[in-house]
């Protein structure tokens, strides 16, 4: 078992009321038109749409939105043209932060993320600041109700998962990139609950954080989250379960 910072399922819980204010399809239908425009509209020759679009329909986007974005990318329909681009910061105590996004305008997220990490107790940092604490990594979250550890630990060590970490109300499930499929099809085919997954890029150490600097952490991340432009943010702080109840 490792530690960490717990984001992972706060992420996941608050996934309801993200679909329920369209953060999350908006998210979603970027990634797949960017997808379409990089590998093409055909999802069985490109990994990252099919990727894309399994996450979609799990979080139950209409097949018409779906087409549309594919679509968009591919050219077949007008839309905005987004640019990738990965920013690196740090929060409060030190906490390395990456932000992934999607914009068409990078002077405006730009300026906004400084803005909103500075108002946090964070600063922006130079490229490859922080990058290099990160490894990419495939996350399951499990729910423990009726989940026995030792059982899970051996299904997904046999299907090529390399970790099992403890996080109060659920496990996590650490896999590589390359395994992550496989993991998560041998997972569900015991019909363990998932809370949820994704291709993540996890923290190699944690940076411990109490009181003030914790509260302003997660106030960071709570702003980041739901920053228009943000596709998907990362940090490598610690904070007991007490600190994110208050």
């Amino acid at each position: 078992m490792s530690g960490h910072s717990k984001w992972s399922t706060i992420k996941h819980k608050k996934g309801a009321l993200d679909a329920k204010r369209g953060r999350i399809f908006t998210r979603l239908i970027k990634e797949i038109t960017v997808a379409a425009k990089i590998g093409g509209g055909d999802a069985d020759g490109n990994p990252r749409l099919r990727g894309a679009i399994a996450e979609a329909k799990a979080n139950n986007m209409p097949a018409d939105n779906i087409k549309r974005a594919i679509q968009k990318g591919t050219g077949e329909l007008p839309g905005v043209t987004y640019e990738e681009r990965t920013y690196e910061g740090y929060g409060p105590g030190g906490a390395a932060v990456l932000m992934q996004t999607m914009t068409d305008n990078v002077n405006r997220t730009t300026a906004e993320l400084r803005h909103m990490l500075g108002k946090h107790g964070g600063n922006l940092a130079e490229a490859n600041a922080v990058a290099w604490m990160f490894e990419r990594k495939g996350q399951i979250v499990v729910s423990k109700a009726g989940t026995a550890e030792d059982a899970l630990l051996e299904i997904i060590l046999e299907a090529g998962g390399e970790d099992l970490r403890d996080d109060g109300e659920n496990f996590e499930i650490i896999t590589s990139p390359e395994a992550f499929e496989d993991v998560k099809k041998a997972v569900e085919a015991k019909s363990i609950t998932i809370v949820g997954s994704e291709l993540s890029m996890v923290p190699q150490n944690y940076v411990r954080l109490e009181g003030k600097k914790a509260q302003q952490m997660l106030g960071m991340m709570e702003a980041l989250e739901d920053h228009e432009d943000m596709q998907k943010v990362f940090a490598n702080f610690d904070i007991d379960e007490s600190e994110i109840q208050e």
